[in-house]
């Protein structure tokens, strides 16, 4: 099986790619899972833009900000300098995002943006719109259920991906690699993610000698509701608080005002760690919907008013318990500003699996969905100027045990860890802990997959061991 293109994900960065690609060329998708299954699908908040040329600098700015200084200010400038031309590509091919009576696009706000610049689709469902608008687009050859399980790489080039599909193991050959795989979710206890976003990528790549970058960097959302038994969370976006939702104690008291002037609109990091450490006091936290009327929930907030009414709570007039849990990785794959993985000629990483820097020590709410568009086609346009044609080299297919019989227990063991010692409050103490419990596991008989979980969770502690100070979502409270 050979190809101009090997794509590893199907969720914005990889589907966008895809579109990118002249139609000449022999492309294929992989996905993990069901192809609707993945962070993209459940993106509520929207894509951030900048809404006209003269709101670039303070796109950046916003941006530089919220990365508190570690942003690689090249990365930001090409994230807002082409955000503008990607949604004027998606809505020339068709995509309808809200707009109002008049046929204006609607732009919402979220925290740490300076004004509303927020473009959403079907109300709180932008990234359900946008993959299905992506999927219905697509041309490309795609493949469900499929694990990438190794790199096959000579010297500095990648000629394909060993994938293990049901009980067949077979190799995959091209001329280029893109990983679009996402991010870390399934490493913790509490997250949003999709239930496959489990950190095979990032592992696969440590364990090819690939730099991983700002792994340390792991933002929580603070307002999720965690009471459900799907490994899944269900995120209450950003976007409510920015249309006026407040975030209440069990007597109604807005503290994250003692914590920060922007109160519900500070920087997600800032958010998190005040709810996180007033849980700790044995308060109680809920999400107050009181300014909303029912019928602009309903119509600005159709997904999360479905659900939570199925929940059993009638919003918008009662307020939701919530709770942060994991949501975003700003590390990942060392990439250049084209998406190429440093040290590799062939080999693109796009979307939360990369580290292009541009999120810095914290992500900028809704600056995610513009980084899978911004640079999946930034990607794409550097494979056109390369134009790697590769004699095809056939490799020998390594036997791999994906699970072993413990690989559940440990994976439990690992995801309670990783919450409880590398999570939204670190110490010195916790984290040596968890790099212990790492190891441990590490030494025992597991499964390929769960070595590859090991190497990403062991490369965010060991990052969060080597930052001492405090900055953006890593907050070392010793």
């Amino acid at each position: 099986m050979q190809y101009d293109y090997i794509i590893v994900g199907a969720g914005i960065a990889g589907l966008y790619a895809s579109l990118n690609i002249p139609q000449n060329k022999k492309v294929l998708i992989l996905s993990k899972d069901p192809i609707w299954e993945c962070n993209t699908f459940y993106a509520q908040g929207g894509v951030a833009t900048a809404i006209d040329e003269s709101d670039i600098p303070a796109h950046i700015e916003d941006t530089l900000k919220a990365g508190a200084g570690l942003c690689n200010k090249e990365a930001v400038e090409i994230l807002s300098r082409n955000s503008i031309g990607v949604i004027e590509d998606l809505i020339m091919r068709g995509f309808e995002f809200d707009k109002d009576e008049k046929g204006n696009l609607l732009f919402t706000k979220e925290a740490a943006h300076s004004k509303a610049r927020i473009l959403h689709a079907g109300g709180d469902a932008t990234g359900r719109e946008l993959h299905k608008f992506l999927l219905q687009h697509c041309k490309a050859k795609v493949l469900e259920g499929v694990i990438v399980i190794d790199l096959l790489i000579e010297e500095d080039r990648v000629y394909g991906v060993t994938v293990r599909q049901g009980a067949k193991q077979f190799n995959v050959y091209a001329n280029y690699v893109i990983l679009a795989s996402g991010g870390i979710g399934s490493l913790y206890e509490y997250h949003t993610n999709a239930k496959k976003i489990s950190a095979d990528l990032q592992g696969l790549v440590a364990m090819k000698g690939l730099r991983l970058k700002d792994m340390e960097f792991t933002q929580f959302h603070p307002t999720v509701f965690v009471y459900n038994t799907r490994a899944r969370k269900y995120l209450l976006t950003e976007a409510l608080r920015g249309e006026g939702a407040t975030i209440v104690d069990e007597n109604g008291y807005r503290f994250l005002f003692e914590y920060d002037e922007r109160g519900e609109l500070a920087p997600r990091d800032i958010v998190s760690r005040a709810i996180y450490k007033y849980q700790r006091e044995g308060h109680k936290v809920y999400l107050n919907f009181e300014n909303f009327s029912e019928e602009f929930f309903k119509k600005r907030f159709p997904t999360i008013y479905r659900n939570f009414r199925n929940l059993g709570f009638a919003v918008p007039h009662e307020q939701v318990p919530i709770s942060p849990a994991f949501h975003f990785a700003m590390g990942g794959i060392a990439t250049n500003t084209w998406g190429k993985v440093e040290g590799m000629q062939n080999l693109y990483a796009i979307g939360e699996v990369a580290c292009t820097g541009v999120h810095g020590a914290n992500r900028l709410a809704s600056n995610s969905l513009l980084e899978g568009l911004v640079f999946s086609k930034r990607a794409i346009e550097d494979t056109l100027l390369q134009n790697v044609n590769l004699t095809f080299k056939e490799f020998k297919s390594r036997n791999f045990l994906l699970s072993k019989s413990k690989d559940k227990e440990y994976k439990s063991l690992l995801r309670r860890t990783m919450w409880e010692k590398v999570g939204i409050v670190r110490h010195k103490k916790d984290l040596l802990e968890a790099l212990e419990t790492v190891k441990m596991i590490a030494s025992q008989d597991i499964g390929h997959l769960l070595q590859l979980r090991i190497l990403s969770a062991k490369a965010i502690i060991e990052a969060a061991l080597k930052r001492k100070e405090s900055i953006g979502a890593h907050y070392r409270e010793d």
